[in-house]
């Protein structure tokens, strides 16, 4: 099997990797065998003329023992601790020695017993020194031969001496194989033990062909009858279905092969060969399915925009290029069991590159047209890359690239560096089929959200595509890793650092620790949401504080809770803080310069939610801006004016500057009407008729009652003004509109006029601004008669 497809054994590596890990935890350290161990890698290491199968499981043994000398550390020992605590209180020793007797005994006692557990720490500390010091040897040693082997090269596939026993090689074992067939079925014990198991033979080969060629009609059928019974979820039911279709014939294969080898026909190296089959349909297969979904003929579930054209053109490309990808697997089979000579390998290795170079190039020519604008001559640039989705993006940018490994795969092997053809080509094909597999996935979990929901995924709305697409990602980075060439042992090496932590000071924090800590915080905010839930909706609304001192206590619970979700993670996870003290200590002149804008409308938020000078929905003014208050959080209060727009106001703004609250406890306003009046009305009937209006008016309290105020004599008129208390200030605008409708009629008709400015203007001496009659100027018209 070659090395790319690793990536299909990550998941089972990686569970046997915990199970190992786990086992590793549980039993006791064996220093005695782990010296062997190191004396063994050393001895390797030294005369580097072991082989790369060797290294590895020598790497892996001490990699083993590393992770369990990693658990000896975070383990330690509940006693230190308590050790230490007992020491510390005993205090310093005097330096003088004038301490007591019994305390200096205590003290040594304290002290021996410290040294006594830290002793085995302290061995599992250098043993895991030094086993990551040999892992990282090993490592250095495995990929000087790795990058050895890339940059070897062979004998030229253009030359044509080799040609003749490439051919030659290539008719061997197939030839072999028939040999063995025929000496089988002359054997007769071999014919009379396949005609007793012939009913079972015929059986499975029965079902192979139903499985191959039955089933996949059968799977249409079913795909129509779901789709017709369900109203939603079609597309769930479409890559299920599809993924049945890529199953199924493998398995048939399978049976297949199994039969042929019940039948006792073949030999050994034909039991080799003949189990590879399924292995290269199932490429096939896997490429075809990735193809049509992927380039679907469907625009409704197309992930790449292209026209119809060129996705029948690309899944073309793409079939023939599982078809290739699945001989160089043949191919490199029969090679590592020695069927195939060298230059069998050389030169069917270059026409096979050769062919995928020029497919990959075709490919990533249709993959660069990846957009709305798909005809060629169609007007592109920064706008139209601007309107691509991300897929359509990640397809133009993996289109050049195989484009680029189109050119330089094939030129590479023509010219005898096979390895490193071989190390382009095929890694880029897989990374398409990583790519086109994980849009498919991406589109299955759209689907799903439709068929649990019932409506569509807004994808310009949902952070749901964002966050699983990151996911996905994160999930194929170690598949990717290892298509390109990355060892198991390299993502082992990850894991054993992550799992290592980091050091702050004389403090180890572990990724238990990370869970810990999140899972605690997780559960008290948790908590701390509900129990601000159970306040805002069943308990503050029975009691009779204002709307106000319900947002202030339930806002304080949740950062009270907050906090104290924190505080008990950090204790929980056994993070001890001490180390950040000095840091925290030198950081905190800096970010209190910094940030004490932040600091203080933070110390003023707080100041509003527990004083409540203003609360949500009062009318105020502050900064010269009218609004309704909308929400007060810790560092900003929000205000909704009567234009309609928001207003973001500091606390310290409303803290520190005066604010008039209009609506303060109550709604009551009072409401100022100036009117004035022609000089000679009589100012008896005007008072009556402006008290008349004012206590009629159903908004206007008549405790304290209206008032009537005769301010003087102005330049224009005589001058009033009506004082009235309203019920609710808020319908000031409406009050005064009707106030002044009604004082206008009334004063219409009782015959009193409200003036307006008149002003008379003297010229004094206005012959002077009529001046001289100016000159008149020359014609330059020839037939003008002149004076």
């Amino acid at each position: 099997m070659t090395r790319h497809f690793a990536a299909l054994r990550t998941a089972t590596f990686l569970f046997l990797l915990a199970v190992q890990t786990v086992w590793a935890q549980s039993t006791p350290m064996d220093y005695t065998a782990w010296e062997q161990v190191a004396s063994r890698a050393e001895t390797a290491i030294e005369s580097r003329d072991a082989s790369t199968e060797a290294l590895e499981a020598l790497r892996s043994d001490v990699s083993s023992y590393r992770d369990r000398l990693l658990g000896l550390q975070n383990a330690g020992d509940p006693r230190l601790s308590t050790l230490q605590s007992q020491l510390e209180a005993l205090g310093p020793a005097p330096e003088d020695g004038s301490e007591p007797e019994e305390i200096s005994q205590r003290r040594q006692e304290l002290q021996r017993q410290i040294t006594q557990l830290q002793a085995p720490l302290l061995r599992a500390e250098e043993a895991y020194s030094r086993a990551d010091g040999l892992i990282n040897a090993i490592d250095e040693i495995i990929r000087s031969r790795e990058t050895e082997r890339l940059l070897q090269r062979d004998s030229g596939p253009l030359d044509p001496r080799l040609w003749g026993p490439a051919v030659t090689s290539l008719f061997v074992p197939f030839n072999e194989i028939a040999s063995e067939v025929k000496d089988n079925w002359s054997n007769e014990v071999r014919r009379k033990a396949l005609l007793d198991q012939l009913p079972v033979i015929l059986l499975l080969f029965g079902m192979s062909v139903l499985l191959v060629f039955r089933a996949p009609k059968l799977i249409d059928r079913l795909g129509s009858w779901l789709r017709a019974k369900t109203r939603r979820g079609t597309g769930v039911w479409s890559t299920l279905l599809s993924l049945l279709r890529l199953l199924l014939p493998t398995g048939g294969l399978l049976l297949f092969v199994l039969a042929f080898n019940m039948s006792g026909l073949l030999g050994t190296r034909g039991t080799q060969i003949i189990f590879v089959l399924p292995l290269m349909l199932f490429v096939v297969l896997v490429a075809r399915w990735l193809a049509a979904e992927t380039f679907s003929s469907d625009d409704d579930i197309n992930t790449i925009a292209l026209s119809q054209q060129r996705r029948t053109e690309a899944r073309y490309y793409v079939n023939s290029l599982s078809w290739l990808l699945a001989l160089n697997t043949f191919f490199a089979y029969l090679i590592e069991i020695g069927e195939l000579a060298n230059e069998t390998q050389v030169v069917l290795g270059f026409v096979i590159h050769l062919l995928c170079g020029l497919i990959l190039f075709r490919l990533g020519q249709i993959l660069r047209h990846t957009g709305p604008q798909t005809e060629p001559g169609a007007m592109g640039g920064a706008d139209e890359v601007a309107q691509l989705s991300f897929p359509s993006r990640l397809a133009r940018l993996t289109g050049q690239g195989a484009m680029l490994v189109g050119v330089v795969g094939p030129l590479l092997s023509a010219i005898g560096y096979f390895n490193i053809a071989e190390a382009l080509i095929f890694p880029t094909i897989l990374t398409l089929g990583l790519f086109a597999l994980l849009l498919m996935l991406q589109r299955l979990i759209r689907d799903l959200y439709h068929l649990f929901t019932g409506s569509p995924l807004d994808e310009s709305q949902s952070l749901l595509p964002v966050a699983s697409g990151s996911i996905l990602t994160l999930v194929a980075m170690p598949v990717l890793a290892l298509i390109w060439g990355a060892r198991m042992a390299d993502l082992t090496e990850l894991w054993s650092r992550f799992q290592a932590g980091f050091s702050f000071g004389d403090t180890r924090i572990s990724p238990t620790d990370f869970l810990t800590f999140a899972f605690v915080f997780v559960i008290g905010y948790i908590l701390t949401r509900l129990l601000q839930g159970g306040l805002r909706g069943s308990v503050l609304p029975k009691t009779r504080l204002d709307k106000g001192g319900q947002t202030a206590i339930v806002s304080g619970t949740g950062y009270l809770g907050i906090f104290l979700s924190v505080i008990v993670a950090i204790t929980a996870a056994g993070i001890d803080l001490t180390a950040l003290a000095f840091v925290a200590g030198a950081l905190s002149v800096g970010i209190g310069f910094g940030l004490q804008n932040i600091v203080q409308n933070f110390v003023s938020g707080i100041i509003l939610l527990i004083e409540r000078p203003i609360s949500e929905g009062d009318w105020i003014e502050v900064n010269g801006q009218h609004g309704t208050v909308r929400d007060i959080s810790v560092r900003s209060t929000r205000i909704e004016t009567f234009d309609r727009t928001e207003v973001i106001v500091p606390n310290a703004d409303l803290v520190s500057n005066s604010v008039t609250n209009y609506t303060r406890g109550n709604t009551l306003g009072r409401l100022v009407v100036d009117v004035g009046v022609a000089y000679g009305s009589d100012t008896r009937k005007v008072e009556d008729i402006l008290y008349k209006i004012a206590r009629n008016h159903e908004m206007v309290l008549m405790n304290p009652e209206p008032f009537v105020h005769f301010k003087g004599f102005g330049a224009d008129a005589l001058d009033f003004d009506v004082r009235m208390i309203l019920r609710d200030v808020t319908k000031i605008l409406v009050v005064r509109t009707e106030i002044n409708h009604q004082i206008t009629e009334a004063f219409k008709a009782e015959g009193i006029e409200i003036p307006f400015a008149q002003r008379d203007i003297w010229l004094r001496n206005p012959e002077s601004l009529q001046g001289a009659r100016p000159a008149t100027a020359p014609s330059n018209d020839p037939e003008e008669p002149t004076s």
